[in-house]
């Protein structure tokens, strides 16, 4: 019986031994079927029903993001056309991962099995030599975390937490013989990488979290927003950090947002004191892209208060607006 300490030189090797001969008939059967299940749930019929807390969605969040994706989804700003090819690409990606697990002789099994821990609900990807695994494909720079033995102090996206909750949940499950800790099976989804990072889980951690994010979305109003800023030089202009800027709910949380399209992409500043400039003068305004909703319900639904102080997030002050100049 293989051991998932030998993941990646097996799959390495299979690939050098034989790289037009592992794909078999077998292995192409199992694959399509799964591509087909997976892309169906990424790409297929809309959700019809409300959205809850998932095991997903575990990470480290703004209180008030996370109030919002709960209890008023439509707010979520819109994903580009473009996101949701990356995001089927990233879906493939991670299958075909699998697939090569298998062909390099491990034993891969409790793929998509529903999971519950305290109330929530969530699938992880897969049990793998009888250790839980989540798959994730990222960007070369992305991949590179995952190498990192500061992963945990990196994860801007809360893969750890979705991680502890997947090997808590599955403590009692025959299939899992490993419970102590989890892996991430992380793919280079530009130059084809794979490399597998350890996870010791932390059962205590979780469970708090859940039991905090609980008590969040149950109330009846949205709680201060705790997204970072950051000052831009010396314009007196603050910008979203990186983690706020990725937000679907920035334009709940800021209700003020105004985002400009530098030469590196867009930035979301939450104040303007002088308009940005550059060499060849001001920097364009891209719309906000709610533009289209109606006016007066956007202004229902989004309350302007307990936001946080710009420029200061060590200090929230209970009523403070953010006010644009």
């Amino acid at each position: 019986m293989k051991l998932i300490n030998t993941l990646v030189s097996d799959i390495y090797q299979l690939l050098k031994e034989r790289p037009d001969g592992w794909f078999n008939e077998k292995i192409s059967t199992e694959l399509s079927l799964r591509l087909s299940s997976s892309l169906q749930r990424s790409l297929g019929e809309p959700r019809t029903t409300r959205p809850t807390l998932r095991m997903s969605g575990l990470g480290a969040k703004c209180p008030r993001a996370l109030w919002y994706s709960i209890h008023h989804p439509e707010l979520a700003e819109p994903l580009p056309p473009w996101a949701r090819i990356k995001f089927a690409y990233g879906t493939i990606l991670e299958d075909l991962a699998l697939a090569l697990c298998r062909a390099a002789g491990h034993e891969v099994t409790g793929e998509q099995d529903e999971l519950r821990l305290d109330g929530i609900v969530g699938h992880r990807d897969a049990v793998i030599d009888g250790c839980v695994v989540d798959v994730k494909s990222a960007s070369s720079l992305s991949f590179q975390k995952f190498k990192s033995t500061n992963f945990e102090m990196v994860d801007s996206f809360g893969y750890l937490e979705q991680l502890d909750s997947y090997v808590v949940a599955s403590n009692v499950d025959p299939l899992v013989r490993t419970k102590d800790r989890g892996y991430i099976l992380a793919v280079d989804k530009t130059l084809g990488h794979i490399h597998v990072y350890e996870h010791i889980a932390r059962p205590e951690h979780i469970r708090q979290r859940i039991g905090y994010y609980k008590s969040i979305v149950t109330s009846p109003n949205p709680p201060r927003c705790e997204c970072r800023t950051e000052e831009i030089g010396s314009s007196g202009n603050y910008k979203l950090d990186f983690k706020a800027s990725y937000s679907p709910y920035k334009w709940a949380c800021f209700p003020h947002l105004r985002a400009f399209k530098y030469a590196g992409g867009i930035m979301y500043l939450s104040k303007v004191v002088k308009h940005p400039r550059n060499a060849h003068g001001p920097i364009p305004e891209v719309p906000r892209p709610m533009g289209s909703r109606d006016a007066s319900k956007w202004k229902d639904l989004v309350r302007d208060v307990d936001l946080p102080i710009l420029g200061d997030t060590g200090r929230l002050g209970k009523g403070s607006t953010q006010t644009l100049q």
